[in-house]
């Protein structure tokens, strides 16, 4: 599907295929299978609409075919969140499906970077979702398929990044 996206072709058309295998790598991964729904959200989110999702419905779970998909044209994509925990949270929750499906995911918090990494453990975490989250320099965090992070953190890379010097 890589191919197929970097070769020009439509997302939309490569759209049902790519959602099918991530809810099957989703399944295999993680054990846990996208409802109808939240493949209905992950199809608007993808349109560059607003999907609205209560408390549990699995809002973190529906943002991952439409990252999928969008990673596969090579040029990166951001998942902007309200603060760290849920972008770190989020990185090592998803990140085996993304791994399972050829990407990298990275996030970046205030103070550090990390990518999903599953032949790296950190045993100072009891958290699972943290517990194969290897730190890294932000560039290589951006360098990622797929990058989370919040809002401020974003915005202040990008106008560090494009300061003038006078």
């Amino acid at each position: 599907l890589r191919v197929r996206a970097e070769g020009g072709e439509s997302l939309d058309l490569i759209l049902p295929v790519g959602y099918a295998m991530v809810r099957e790598a989703a399944r295999r991964s993680l054990g846990e299978r996208h409802f109808d729904v939240q493949l209905m959200a992950a199809v608007v989110l993808h349109q560059g609409k607003v999907a609205e999702q209560k408390t549990g419905e699995g809002k973190t779970l529906s943002a991952v075919p439409t990252l999928y998909l969008n990673a596969l044209a090579g040029r990166g994509v951001h998942l902007v969140t309200v603060n760290d925990y849920l972008a770190r949270r989020d990185c090592g929750w998803m990140g085996p499906i993304f791994h399972l499906l050829g990407l990298t995911t990275a996030c970046i918090i205030n103070d550090a970077s990390f990518i999903y990494d599953p032949d790296f453990t950190d045993e100072s975490v009891s958290n699972f979702q943290l517990l194969h989250l290897r730190p890294i320099s932000r560039k290589q965090a951006y360098e990622a398929d797929i990058t989370y992070g919040i809002n401020s953190e974003f915005g202040f890379d990008y106008l560090r990044d494009n300061m003038a010097a006078d």
